[in-house]
């Protein structure tokens, strides 16, 4: 083998390295779940949003720049879909505005995406104030409350960042959901996504 052939070979087999340990940090960044937050357990009263008497309250803290955000939402449109009747559950997605945000800060196709889902209310949480009563540091964040305001679920509703498809988060509140089980201890998954309170 000549001198060429052998550099050629080193050059191919460095390539297919950085290739792979490439690809290697692309999974272990989408398996990563973000910061999580404590939800309390019982509904804060100092809430702007209002527990509802008769059914259970969803809320999904999201951040509008964040692109693991649409497949939360997309999750979200599922799990409502097979709930059957998506006014069994009051569900808001409040997205995360800062201070100094620009005009369109909202002017996104995740923000338009969330109201576009059946029963879903889109809400603006100036300043992450919500977000940060309701424990919720990651994009995706949901927290499920019950009509008396006990704590059910608190975690995210996808396998890995923007991925989609069944997962534990998922499963545990399509099971609160339709079913209408529930345990003594909140149900609790990891969150995929952005940071809310990043730029």
């Amino acid at each position: 083998m000549t001198r060429r052939a052998v550099l050629e070979a080193l050059l191919v087999l460095a390539w297919i390295g950085a290739v792979a340990a490439g690809l290697a940090r692309v999974e272990i960044h989408a398996q990563t779940p973000g910061p999580a937050g404590a939800a309390p357990a019982r509904w804060p009263e100092a809430s702007r949003f209002a527990i509802e008497p008769c059914r259970p309250r969803l809320l999904v803290f999201a951040h509008p720049q964040c692109p693991c955000t649409r497949a939360s939402l997309n999750e979200l449109a599922r799990l409502l879909a097979r709930a059957g009747d998506a006014s069994r559950v009051a569900t808001t997605v409040a997205f995360f505005r800062p201070d100094d945000a620009p005009a369109d800060w909202l002017a996104t196709d995740t923000v338009a995406d969330a109201g576009a889902i059946p029963g879903v209310t889109v809400a603006t949480d100036e300043r992450g104030v919500e977000a940060a009563r309701f424990g919720a540091k990651t994009s995706g964040h949901a927290v499920l409350y019950s009509a008396d305001g006990r704590l059910l679920y608190a975690g995210g509703l996808t396998p890995a960042r923007g991925h989609e498809g069944d997962s534990f988060g998922s499963e545990a509140l399509a099971a609160l959901l339709v079913s209408g089980s529930s345990s003594p201890s909140p149900a609790t998954a990891p969150v995929f996504g952005c940071e809310i309170f990043g730029r």
